[in-house]
């Protein structure tokens, strides 16, 4: 059976056992366009209209930027020093020890977590089927009806979806999600945000284990509740037009 939220949505978080403290607690948030990355280009064929319309090519360059961000990712994780055995003599490496789960929002999140996966090729996958029914932005319904995930408790769980418009889909996803445990390190990480989707999610995960990582933040959000600039519908412009009730 499905579940579902309307309107403005609502997490409920944990107060920091010593109240005092709670005030400098605060979710980071990396935003790489204010950084000089490949990301940039990536995301700039995505926006094009003239390029999106090679739906191969866009959903290559939303496995691309997953990649790029894993990477950026991954320099954040627990690793610790080992010794192999190379055909030659032993060897001391660094590898990582987070037992890492990637979990997205189907449909449109599926590129974006081959993109990740190929990074984290041992990594368990999560999935989460959600989607909203069209509405005003103060009046949008967010359904989840599908949920497969591994046991999260004590992971360092990625949440993987291109678009951040409200912050709904990621915080019901996110809800959906513990019921299979809960994770040690929450990465958030999407593609195209806006100010006011990412200032929600700022209320919504008040806590230093938990990090935004997103390609662009633009400043509007529409009454449809879509992003502007923005790119347009990520999932239809990955795998086609869909029927809406």
């Amino acid at each position: 059976m499905g579940v579902s939220i309307k309107g403005t949505p609502f997490l409920r978080t944990t107060t920091h056992p010593f109240p005092s403290l709670q005030q400098f607690l605060y979710m980071k948030v990396i935003n790489f366009s204010e950084q000089n990355t490949v990301i940039n280009n990536y995301l700039a064929e995505l926006r094009d209209i003239d390029v999106q319309k090679n739906r191969a090519w866009f959903r290559q360059n939303l496995r691309r930027i997953g990649h790029a961000m894993a990477y950026e990712v991954s320099k954040t994780l627990n690793y610790s020093h080992k010794t192999l055995q190379t055909p030659l003599a032993p060897a001391k490496v660094s590898t990582i020890d987070d037992r890492i789960v990637i979990g997205t929002v189907l449909r449109a999140g599926l590129a974006l977590h081959e993109g990740f996966l190929e990074v984290f090729s041992d990594a368990d996958s999560a999935f989460v089927s959600a989607y909203r029914k069209e509405g005003r932005k103060d009046d949008i319904e967010i359904c989840v009806e599908y949920i497969a995930s591994p046991n999260l408790d004590g992971s360092t769980f990625m949440l993987v979806d291109p678009m951040l418009a409200t912050g709904g889909s990621f915080n019901l996803a996110y809800q959906a999600y513990l019921t299979k445990g809960t994770p040690k390190k929450l990465h958030i990480c999407a593609v195209i945000g806006c100010e006011e989707g990412v200032a929600r999610l700022k209320e919504l995960f008040p806590s230093d284990d938990v990090t935004l990582w997103i390609a662009a933040v633009d400043p509007i959000l529409n009454e449809q509740a879509y992003i502007v600039p923005g790119l347009g519908d990520a999932g239809d412009l990955c795998y086609g037009d869909k029927l809406s009730d």
